[in-house]
């Protein structure tokens, strides 16, 4: 079988998230950005409200999050975003988050991310990196999935984005010691793992969900100095300045980072076709997963890909979510976790 040539698109590295929405109108389109608060997720929130869209900011603090709502009113003119508090590592205020939304949902995307200097754990003793980046992300996308469902019905598909990074290639998914139970703690390792996790949801998502209009696809922002290299070790750091000097990448503006996550959002080439990981605004070249990364620095590995795996992961990642159910009493009562309703504006 001849492999088939990567989707393509008219955008490049260099192109802007104004440029990907030029001509475009998001009027109606509801959309969620986890990670709204900082970095490329608020460049992302900006955009689509420029162009028309419902934003909601899902983010940690409400505060941050009501003054980047206030910051893209001002500078678009359009509709005021709104905060809403989702921490991804706190599965009650994802529950919270889930049972607040009402009506359609046309477009999620998964831009949240942390980086750990040593290991972290949740309450339930998940490693804090694959807990946020993926299950958090996981429990919010399975739970928002009649929504997103509605909002295909809506306006002919629904999409979900899932920011995963360059980072995959360090690492695929270790089911025998998902949370470093056993072997040694290395973040790099970790996150890498998180990483590959968002682009095999990616994968499955779209398979199960496409017979209801849903896609997702996997995106890779490229190099941008953002809130996350803030808990970065001195060797994270001294990596970080290796892979730029030999060329793994090149420094993006929010601007460029936030580019691709809006092509995957928005482009008719990624319309009804999902699984995908674009890289520099376009579906990137898989290689082999002995690749090295210097060398291939805007492909994708196949363990980040593989449909075998993407399956075992969702069970994995069901599974975990069932076998611990929340503690109401770790963040209040069961009541507490519905919030206040989030409604489509002007309704």
């Amino acid at each position: 079988m001849t492999p088939r040539e990567p989707l393509s698109t008219p955008f490049t590295a260099s192109s802007t998230a104004d440029e990907v929405l030029r001509g475009v109108d998001l009027t109606g389109v509801r959309a969620i950005v986890t990670g709204a608060s900082s970095g490329i997720g608020i460049e992302t929130a900006r955009a689509l409200t420029a162009a028309g869209a419902e934003v909601t900011l899902a983010v940690r603090n409400t505060t941050a999050g009501n003054a980047v709502a206030e910051t893209i009113e001002k500078s678009t003119g359009g509709i005021r975003p709104r905060a809403v508090r989702l921490d991804l590592a706190d599965r009650t205020t994802v529950t919270r988050f889930v049972d607040a939304w009402h009506g359609p949902l046309h477009l999620l995307i998964n831009n949240a991310g942390v980086v750990t200097g040593g290991l972290e754990r949740t309450r339930e003793g998940w490693e804090l990196q694959f807990a946020t980046n993926h299950l958090g992300h996981f429990a919010l996308a399975t739970g928002l999935h009649d929504a997103l469902a509605l909002g295909a019905a809506d306006r002919d598909g629904a999409r979900i984005v899932s920011v995963s990074s360059t980072a995959h290639m360090r690492a695929g998914i270790d089911f025998d010691d998902l949370h470093f139970e056993r072997r040694s703690y290395d973040p790099q390792i970790a996150y890498a793992q998180s990483k590959t996790a968002n682009s095999l949801f990616a994968v499955e998502a779209s398979r199960l969900w496409a017979s209801d209009g849903i896609i997702a696809n996997a995106v890779n922002p490229g190099g941008v100095a953002t809130g996350l290299q803030r808990n970065f070790t001195t060797q994270q750091k001294e990596s970080l300045d290796a892979a730029e000097a030999a060329g793994v990448f090149t420094y993006k503006t929010v601007e460029q980072g936030a580019a691709t996550s809006i092509v995957a959002a928005v482009a008719p080439e990624f319309a009804h076709s999902g699984g995908h990981y674009l890289d520099d605004a376009q579906e990137a070249y898989t290689v082999t997963n002995d690749a090295d990364l210097a060398q291939h620095p805007h492909g994708v590995k196949e363990w980040a890909l593989d449909p075998a795996t993407a399956k075992r992961l969702w069970t994995v990642s069901t599974d975990l979510l069932r076998d611990r159910p929340l503690d109401a009493t770790a963040s209040g009562t069961a009541a507490s976790l519905v919030g206040h309703r989030i409604e489509p504006q002007g309704r």
